[in-house]
């Protein structure tokens, strides 16, 4: 990915909110300029630097670029800006992890260098190529005053060295650049390349067809990883905008956790084709099938790319990346959250953007959708552990979670509903903006059955809170829909903050009643997981009150159908060694 672009041409973007509906807030360009000196103590406050979710000790982060395991290492590069707490300056910056959860920061592994990328090193990803040496693709910037973008390779200059601390760009750089029918301002961000068993190594690259808003994963084809040709036609397209960060990979049949290579194919493997649209900020996917002989990628689901989409995160989520960890057969996805407070605020703090906890990620038993989980490492961290069960919860009534510091814990719910009877009938015109009911339907506002969840980071008054819920609906068939939601709007009496609320619908059963939550809450970040990991929503707030031993965790129903917590099991967790950049 290169330069967020928070700014987007209004006909552009009126038109993708009509096809698509709500999209991140696109003003904090401006706010640099707009803002008072002025920053609020609390924001200052080093109790809102996350605990264990991954960032640097100072400056910005983004993307998460070339996560692969390598000789008995994770690595984590990542989009870094060793200048300032804005974006600008970026290099790929390199921690190693034995765990994926504590983390070792080394130097720098890719800056600009060579003619090439001399004017920025931009996001990529990496292969591991048959006789196990590491090939790292990206996207380099080549001339002064505009970015125009092109496609490069490097290398371990030791392959021996399982911590890959220097790497070397051959001469024959670039292997991609943009010819006719490529918008070179809009060509970026190169996947693990992957083979299909006929010779032929294969990447796609992120683009903008010119002149139009169809995005594009541009198809490339080469038999010795050097020359690289572009395929006629594009994998897949659609009339989305600029695809960035593309990621595509298979996924075993349904139901099984297990993960699969990059470049094991087969025609029974389903595969995920994802893009981080660039006028939106979020990440979709679809989940299709690969023909390798006419090289077109077909969603299973014809309305996938534009109406009814899947996110991986229906938050503060972008620029995400998936590895395959041979170590323990899984695919791990790595994401990136920035912050949704001012520039004026970073630039005080010295700081900005964060990584999602790592997750594990398998095609679900329906084969409609992918499950996804925190890898199973971040357990290590919980300590004090407080349990609550079988306890009612009557409509408008509330209790708190005592017994342990809230702000950085690992929560899990078991909800059971007493009867569906009185669900809210489903206005269909919310049928894909899930976003948008959630901010009519907060969880101050009361229903039938729900809103029902969690109140996190609240202050003992409730003055401040994030709201993590489920609230049901039935459709026009009597069946029940569930909509999640992830609602700050109350989490901070600090002025001008950006408190979007973020939601997506969990394709769940819940005719017997029962839903799960799990929340990561960590200072300024809540990660939710609903029903298992159908639906996840991370969020990112900045409490004035509900600050470290002065934060609170409660489960309420503002619903007028009685709730039961079945188990609720709260864990405080350690923080890790997290020495990054």
């Amino acid at each position: 990915m290169g330069a967020p672009k928070w700014v987007v041409a209004p006909l552009a973007l009126l038109l993708l909110l009509q096809l698509a509906g709500a999209s991140h807030d696109v003003r904090r360009s401006l706010e640099a300029e707009a803002a008072t000196p002025s920053v609020p103590a609390s924001i200052l406050s080093p109790l809102l630097r996350t605990g264990y979710h991954f960032q640097p000790p100072m400056n910005w982060i983004n993307d998460p670029n070339g996560p692969l395991y390598y000789k008995g290492w994770y690595h984590l590069f990542y989009q870094y800006n060793p200048k300032g707490a804005v974006w600008g300056n970026i290099i790929w910056a390199h921690s190693v992890s034995r765990d994926l959860i504590n983390w070792m920061a080394l130097d720098p592994a890719i800056k600009p260098s060579i003619p090439t990328d001399q004017y920025g090193v931009w996001s990529g990803s990496a292969t591991i190529l048959p006789n196990g040496t590491v090939a790292m693709l990206y996207t380099g910037i080549d001339r002064p005053g505009t970015n125009y973008q092109i496609q490069n390779i490097a290398f371990p200059k030791d392959p021996s060295d399982p911590l890959l601390r220097e790497w070397v760009k051959p001469g024959y750089n670039p292997i991609a650049v943009p010819d006719a029918g490529i918008n070179a301002t809009q060509f970026r961000d190169p996947t693990t390349a992957w083979h299909a068993g006929d010779g032929l190594w294969r990447m796609l690259v992120g683009g903008l067809k010119p002149g139009t808003l169809r995005g594009m994963a541009i198809l490339y084809r080469s038999r010795d990883f050097k020359h690289w040709v572009r395929a006629k036609h594009p994998l897949h397209s659609a009339l989305t905008g600029m695809w960035e960060c593309p990621d595509f990979f298979p996924v075993r049949e349904p139901g099984k956790t297990d993960g699969l290579d990059t470049s094991e194919f087969g025609p029974r493997y389903k595969y995920v084709l994802k893009n981080s649209l660039d006028l939106t900020r979020y990440d979709y996917y679809t989940v299709g099938t690969y023909n390798n002989r006419t090289e077109r990628y077909v969603p299973d689901n014809p309305t996938g790319d534009v109406y009814q989409r899947l996110q991986y995160d229906y938050g503060n989520f972008y620029a995400s990346k998936t590895f395959y960890d041979p170590a323990k057969n899984r695919r791990v996805l790595l994401g990136w959250a920035n912050e949704s407070d001012s520039v004026a605020h970073d630039n005080a703090k010295g700081w900005a953007g964060i990584h999602a906890i790592p997750r594990k990620i398998w095609l679900d038993p329906s084969g409609k959708q992918l499950l996804q989980w925190p890898v199973e490492e971040l357990d290590q961290l919980r300590g004090k552990a407080v349990s609550v069960g079988d306890k009612v919860v009557k409509p408008g009534q509330h209790f708190e979670v005592t017994g342990l510091q809230s702000y950085q814990s690992d929560v899990e719910v078991s909800f059971e509903v007493s009867s569906l009877d009185k669900a809210e009938p489903f206005d269909p015109a919310y049928a894909n903006d899930a976003q948008k009911l959630c901010g009519m339907k907060n969880a101050d506002v009361k229903g039938g059955v729900g809103p029902f969840g969690l109140w996190v980071l609240a202050s003992d008054n409730l003055a401040e809170k994030t709201a993590v819920f489920f609230r049901v609906f039935k459709d026009g068939h009597g069946k029940p829909l569930v909509l999640m939601c992830s609602d700050p709007t109350k989490s901070s009496l600090t002025p001008g903050l950006y408190k979007p609320t973020f939601a997506g619908f969990v394709d769940t059963d819940i005719s017997s009643g029962k839903i799960s939550l799990r929340s990561l809450i960590d200072r300024s970040v809540v990660e939710s997981f609903g029903a298992g990991g159908k639906t996840c929503i991370l969020s990112r707030v900045y409490p004035s009150m509900a600050i470290g031993k002065d934060a609170h965790l409660y489960v309420f129903n503002n619903g007028v159908t009685d709730i039961k917590v079945s188990k609720l099991t709260a864990w405080e967790m350690k923080k890790p060694m997290m020495n990054g950049a």
